[in-house]
């Protein structure tokens, strides 16, 4: 597995990978560094995908089980990564192209926009059914972007959302074929045109400032 970051017109698209796209310390070290690339390159907007089944599927339970001794700075490093999606000083998309499960979902959570595949693939917060509860932080990201039902809706239940039920739910902004996802979720953030990070980070900041503190101060 290994994030790669390419170009469409002034859109960074950061590709999570090829395989389940968990968040092993790799991982969230590779996506840190692109995360600075695009914004060293001055792009106009962020989209992530992936190039699999898959978008992610969240903590690496394995390596946490292995590495039990480091679980606080584990979860501090996603929590992290989270908070900095979330308050990214450009505008971004999750391109939802497969599964997304847990710290996954809350990935794309993090993101602007979501653009979700329509026949196939599912949304899901299934802390509730592994025995796994939300952190302050990562409930309150979740909750800063979905409605007070949409939010008992899938935190609560543990439910899988297909595509047409996530955009039911307002979870996702939008559905697309296969093979379109991606380019559903670039033709979301052109229309919007360079806007200049300082503004847009700190209008972010301020929106999500209580989530972005429990995200980083877990």
């Amino acid at each position: 597995m290994t994030a790669t970051l390419d170009y469409d017109g002034d859109i960074a698209v950061l590709d999570l990978g090829d395989d389940e796209n968990r968040f092993t310390p790799q991982f969230l070290d590779e996506v840190d560094a692109l995360l600075d690339a695009v914004l060293e390159k001055g792009a106009h907007g962020l989209v992530t995908t992936a190039d699999s089944k898959f978008y992610s599927n969240g903590l690496d339970l394995e390596w946490l089980g292995a590495h039990s001794d480091q679980g606080a700075w584990y979860v501090g490093r996603v929590q992290g990564l989270l908070a900095r999606v979330l308050t990214f000083p450009l505008p971004t998309a999750a391109a939802v192209v497969g599964h997304a499960f847990g710290a996954g979902a809350m990935l794309a959570m993090a993101h602007d926009y979501r653009v979700m595949r329509e026949d196939r693939g599912f949304f899901c917060f299934p802390e509730v059914d592994i025995h796994i509860p939300f952190t302050p932080g990562m409930a309150a990201l979740i909750q800063a972007k979905l409605t007070p039902q949409a939010a008992i809706a899938s935190m609560t239940t543990g439910r899988r959302f297909g595509g047409s039920e996530a955009h039911e739910h307002g979870i996702v902004d939008a559905t697309a074929h296969e093979g379109a996802v991606t380019l559903a979720a670039t033709s979301l953030l052109r229309p919007l045109g360079s806007k200049d990070q300082g503004t847009l980070g700190a209008i972010k900041q301020v929106m999500f400032g209580a989530a972005a503190a429990a995200l980083r101060n877990p």
